[in-house]
């Protein structure tokens, strides 16, 4: 049986994946299914780059704006829905473009899962609370201690992948890279095609700094006001994702907004580092220059791969 295909447009933030995808999804009358970590989340719209509602009229999108900010969402979650959501496009011929920056999505979906220990409410809670006395760097200072490799992997602020990294390995009395190692993602289920957007370092740089000033100029903060007056706290994983922690910083913690906009500027091209050092691992990538010039060479790339 013909297996379902898809091209997944990846690379680091800044780089016009959005763009390219609309691109072709236009001209191959397909859909996209974002696979970003933090779009899923309604009422994120300009911290995330949300497509915006004409260009969703233009193009159907899907897991963008599918679950309320305080609901628990994971890679799981997220290969769970996309793998419905292919096959059923697959049925009907229609063209899938997958596309966004969260690496461990697209890595998920097309390599599988590992099969670790389910999850226990009771530690996670007793570790939040470690987190909210003494902050996300001391559970990933503990992490360090039990699984260096995975702390390796993780940021000390990505406290939901920290505590999931701790809740295996005291319940898997081994640590999630052991289980990760050991199952290897070798899952293929589908025929992919893989696009990555690149440029130079400074010029990448040069797009987030100028994107970030925007988003700050089109509301951002009021944006995170709206947030916590219908009732979402400054602790929710969606809330501290890159950019609207250090929005809450300037609410809440004394930060000027000029120096939130300098610290988000500054840990997004971090973010950016870690996405190019993730896909450049990754051998089935073609990389192509993060320019619209470019986009008649991909499509027609994408042209033979889907017929």
């Amino acid at each position: 049986m013909e297996k379902p295909k898809f091209v997944a447009l990846v690379g680091p933030t800044a780089t016009g994946k959005s763009i390219l995808a609309l691109y072709l999804a236009q001209r191959f009358r397909g859909e996209i299914i974002s696979a970003d970590s933090v779009q899923v989340y309604r009422g994120l719209d300009i911290g995330t780059a949300k497509p915006s509602a004409e260009e969703r009229r233009m193009v159907s999108h899907h897991l963008v704006d599918i679950c309320e900010p305080d609901e628990e969402y994971s890679a799981a979650s997220f290969r769970r829905q996309a793998d419905e959501i292919i096959r059923g496009l697959h049925k009907c011929e229609t063209p899938i473009f997958v596309v966004g920056g969260t690496g461990l999505y697209l890595k998920v979906l097309t390599r599988g899962l590992f099969r670790g220990p389910a999850a226990d409410s009771e530690l996670r809670l007793a570790l939040q609370k470690k987190a909210d006395r003494e902050g996300s760097e001391a559970l990933h200072q503990e992490l360090q201690k039990v699984d260096a490799e995975a702390a390796l992997r993780i940021h000390p602020h990505d406290l939901f992948r920290i505590i999931r990294a701790l809740e295996v390995c005291y319940l898997g009395r081994k640590p999630i890279s052991h289980f990760q190692r050991e199952h290897g993602f070798r899952d293929a289920p589908y025929d992919v095609l893989k696009i990555g957007l690149c440029c130079e370092r400074e010029d990448l740089y040069k797009r987030i700094e100028l994107r970030v000033e925007r988003m700050a100029e089109s509301g951002w903060v009021n944006e995170v006001r709206s947030l916590l007056n219908k009732g979402y706290g400054p602790g929710l994983k969606s809330m501290q994702s890159i950019g609207y922690r250090h929005i809450l910083s300037h609410l809440f913690g004394g930060l000027t907004l000029e120096e939130a906009v300098r610290l988000i500027k500054r840990d997004t091209r971090r973010y950016a580092k870690r996405q190019i050092t993730w896909f450049k691992a990754d051998p089935e990538i073609s990389w192509f220059p993060a320019d619209p010039e470019s986009f008649q060479t991909i499509e027609s790339i994408v042209e033979v791969f889907f017929k």
